[in-house]
């Protein structure tokens, strides 16, 4: 089957790293993993959780035509290398891409078949909570994440998607149907479309045999 590229979009808070870590590979699942010049968090891994990298080597990447997209968000840089996104597409990976909106954007131009799916809490209360709760950040930077989700609000129609992520479990779950329905659409089932056009053969032997 043809592989399918899914963009999971979100304010900080939302939960999409979280959720995304929960899509199973089984399912055919293929996460990226994005270059960031933001400093690691605790307990993150450089090439497990994103490929940290300096804000110098980054542009370097962006002047090479590495990057998929690119985007600023909070004042550090983010990026998807295009080489790996590629290859797993042609493998029929369902590649999952964690972006911001504007880099989702960005790769909707150059895939127009790419899947977006906004992920949200249910209320902004409930977003400034998550934010406070993982005490990672000052007030100041909570302050700009939620002012960031308030300008992200308008973009939410370019998606194709959105999901509440009120209960972990369930919002995957919603993820997993989406895909689901999203791989039954003709334009993705070329493969199986055409096999069933070239058994014509076999059904006319099939009838003349009865």
């Amino acid at each position: 089957m043809q592989g399918m590229l899914v963009i999971i979009s979100g304010p900080s808070g939302s939960g999409k790293g979280t959720v995304v870590k929960r899509l199973d590979p089984e399912l055919g699942y293929a996460l990226s993993i994005s270059v960031t010049t933001r400093a690691p968090r605790e307990g993150e891994e450089d090439g497990r959780d994103y490929f940290f990298t300096s804000e110098e080597d980054f542009h370097k990447m962006r002047a090479e035509n590495a990057l998929l997209e690119h985007a600023v968000y909070v004042g550090n840089y983010y990026g998807t290398p295009r080489k790996y996104v590629e290859e797993q597409i042609e493998k029929g990976k369902i590649v999952v891409l964690e972006i911001e909106v504007y880099g989702a954007l960005q790769v909707k131009e150059k895939f127009p078949s790419a899947v977006l799916i906004f992920l949200m809490p249910p209320t902004l209360p409930e977003l400034a909570q998550r934010l406070t709760n993982r005490g990672t950040e000052d007030m100041v930077t909570i302050e700009a994440r939620l002012k960031k989700a308030m300008e992200e609000v308008p973009l939410i129609s370019k998606y194709n998607y959105v999901v509440i992520n009120d209960i972990i479990p369930e919002a995957v779950e919603k993820i997993d149907a989406i895909v689901n329905a999203e791989r039954m659409k003709p334009m993705r089932s070329a493969e199986e479309i055409q096999k069933f056009i070239d058994s014509e053969a076999e059904m006319k032997e099939f009838l003349h045999s009865c």
